[in-house]
């Protein structure tokens, strides 16, 4: 995309224009790929050059056919070296086309302003860094929007010097007539033979190219679908599988082009509604769109990936084309939206402003999707919005990956234009909604809050896996005391740097995050505290650190829930206590038990094992004396054993 014309792929062999190179800024800003269009695939070999050189075509054709003078030659090599012509033919020659018309400053551009866009530094004259203020030398700029154009689509100036000269005889010989009730590839087939092109493998391509846009235009994709028994198509299909096979002869008067013209005509003629008198070649669905897209790029510069201060001008001669290529303002907004949304992306999804006009036109989408219920617009409107939103969920149901402090300014963008599509979607292309729309459904929340806990999910298990690691012969730590801390950092952070982004949409943020962190690390104690058998140091650590992590966790949960409907009490439900106090207290009378048992056992043996050759000396002491003193001692050694508990338990609460 941003490159200069290279013009289609026979110029890699001969270069037939001095702009046929890619300088090194455009190769950088190439680097980043572009999306893969949303729109239908077409199911024929037609390459992106050969769709742009035909879309330019079409727009020399309508610009050149929709003024009131008659119609001008004039190459533009000659053009500069011609002497002054009078004021007369000068003024019918400029007005005759609005190609040539000359650009004006665009530094006020209404539609820039419109799309929230500034103008370009180069087109302010501002010169390179270092450079004192001075202009180093930019490049020239075109001088006339049509001479834009030529160098937007890459169509190097032989190759539209040859458009310009068909047309030119195409008008000769059909006074009167508009573009819109010609075929152009046919008509151009029969203007043009191999003598005009510099070699036969160029007129080849050509040929090759013409013949697949009729096939496309008419078999493939026709505004009105064809017939199986239609004879016209039958013949025209065979009439271009020949040529495939052995060059088709053309130029005026062959009976081979005579044949293709016939049948060509008899399929363009068809209209819906039978009374059109134009010819529809170009405007079936999805041929029109890919034609269309073509343009569209024009509008955005081929260095800087940006769009043009031209852009006013461009629109008018866009708009030119509707009528051929059966757009309308629906159709158009959808795919300048698709465009700036891509340029976005292929910028390194640095350049913010195109994000934003993308989002502004989304707005104008989602007018046009309530008032429409054509099959073939709702069918490329999801297919556009799905590749939109399938890009931005892929970064935000991950954003912890996604955003940090270098590009958090392009999170609320991203966000914002993946919930818009979303919510169109849903709200006017789903039927399901439809069926269900007496409930209320916030769609913007329901996407906020599936980024927010899948997210954090996992950071969760990146986080998991980094405490892991930790540990060591060097940091004996319990990974389940690293991962708590772990987690309270990433519930700061949330906090501080992400949340007040999602609040926008999601009023409780925070707390759907801390709830999500709280649930997961919770499975992970749980299964800890399962598998304990003995109260150890290091069980006293886990759990000392999981009952501080739980305490922050809610904290943050009742701080963003003040002023919630119900006070925060949903949230809290979704985050059961992880209990870590009774976890303790319950090892410690484990503890205890254990060690009694142990006593009393060893007692009972002492006394079962009493060697009987002792005399006791009467008078003194008994036997049954000494049990019950021994009995008094265990209970001394139980209430001794209580408070050593209750102790143990007082001195983990603080």
């Amino acid at each position: 995309m941003a490159r200069l014309f290279r013009e289609s792929r026979r110029d890699s062999s001969h270069s037939s224009s001095s702009n046929g190179f890619l300088p090194p800024a455009a190769a950088a800003a190439s680097s980043s790929s572009a999306l893969p269009s949303p729109f239908p695939d077409l199911g024929i070999a037609l390459s992106a050059a050969d769709l742009r050189e035909a879309a330019y075509e079409v727009l020399v054709a309508a610009s050149r056919t929709t003024g009131g003078k008659p119609l001008t030659y004039i190459p533009q090599s000659s053009a500069a070296a011609a002497p002054p012509a009078s004021p007369a033919s000068s003024a019918s020659s400029a007005s005759s086309a609005s190609l040539q018309r000359s650009l004006t400053s665009a530094a006020a551009s209404k539609m820039k302003k419109a799309l929230g866009l500034r103008s370009s530094a180069s087109s302010m004259g501002v010169g390179s860094p270092g450079s004192g203020g001075k202009a180093a030398g930019p490049p020239r700029r075109p001088a006339t929007v049509g001479e834009l154009m030529r160098v937007q689509m890459r169509v190097s100036e032989p190759a539209d010097a040859r458009i310009r000269r068909g047309l030119l005889r195409i008008a000769a010989s059909q006074l009167g007539r508009r573009a819109e009730s010609m075929v152009l590839p046919l008509e151009f087939l029969q203007q043009f033979k191999a003598s005009d092109f510099p070699d036969p493998q160029e007129y080849e391509a050509w040929r090759s190219r013409n013949l697949k846009l009729l096939e496309a235009g008419l078999l493939l994709h026709p505004l009105v679908p064809l017939n199986k028994s239609d004879s016209s198509a039958q013949r025209l299909r065979q009439i271009i599988r020949g040529a495939y096979d052995r060059p088709l002869e053309t130029g005026k008067n062959s009976e081979s082009m005579q044949s293709l013209r016939t049948s060509v005509m008899s399929l363009a003629g068809r209209s819906h509604d039978g009374t059109s008198d134009g010819c529809h070649w170009a405007d079936g669905f999805p041929l029109n769109l890919h034609l269309y897209q073509m343009l569209v790029e024009a509008c955005f510069d081929n260095d800087e990936g940006t769009v043009v201060d031209e852009i006013d001008e461009v629109m008018e001669l866009l708009k030119k084309t509707w009528v051929i290529l059966g757009i309308n303002e629906m159709l158009h907004n959808l795919c300048f939206t698709w465009a700036l949304f891509n340029h976005f992306v292929m910028s390194g999804q640095v350049d913010i402003e195109l994000l934003s006009a993308a989002e502004n036109q989304l707005a104008e989408i989602a007018k046009d999707a309530k008032t429409t219920k054509d099959p073939n617009y709702c069918k490329v409107l999801s297919s556009t919005l799905s590749s939109i939103m399938g890009w931005t969920e892929k970064r935000l149901l991950a954003y912890h990956e996604t955003f940090n402090t270098s590009n958090i300014e392009s999170m609320q963008g991203i966000v914002s234009i993946g919930v818009s599509a979303a919510r169109v979607l849903v709200e006017d292309i789903s039927h399901e909604y439809r069926r269900r729309r007496k409930e209320e459904t916030d769609v913007a929340r329901s996407r906020v809050e599936t980024y927010i806990r899948s997210s954090l999910r996992t950071a969760f298990a990146q986080r998991m896996e980094e405490a892991d690691s930790k540990r060591s012969s060097r940091n004996p730590t319990p990974v389940l005391s690293i991962l708590a801390k772990d987690i309270g950092d990433l519930a700061i952070k949330e906090k501080n740097l992400y949340s007040p982004i999602l609040k926008t949409w999601h009023p409780l943020a925070s707390g759907v995050a801390v709830a999500t962190l709280h649930s997961c690390y919770g499975n992970e104690l749980k299964q800890f505290v399962a598998g304990l058998t003995e109260l150890t140091p290091d069980t006293v650590q886990v759990l000392k650190s999981a009952d501080k992590l739980e305490k922050d966790l809610v904290n943050i949960a009742v701080e963003d829930s003040v002023d919630s409907d119900d006070g925060g009490k949903s949230l809290i439900r979704e985050m059961p206590p992880y209990e870590a106090e009774n976890a303790i207290a319950n090892l410690v009378k484990v503890w205890i038990k254990e060690r009694v048992d142990r006593l009393k056992g060893w007692v009972d043996r002492n006394l079962k094992q009493e060697v009987p050759g002792i005399q006791v000396p009467t008078g003194r002491i008994s036997l049954p004396l000494l049990w019950r003193c021994f009995g008094l001692l265990v209970k001394r050694w139980m209430h001794f054993s209580n408070c050593l508990y209750q102790f143990i338990q007082l001195f983990f609460l603080i």
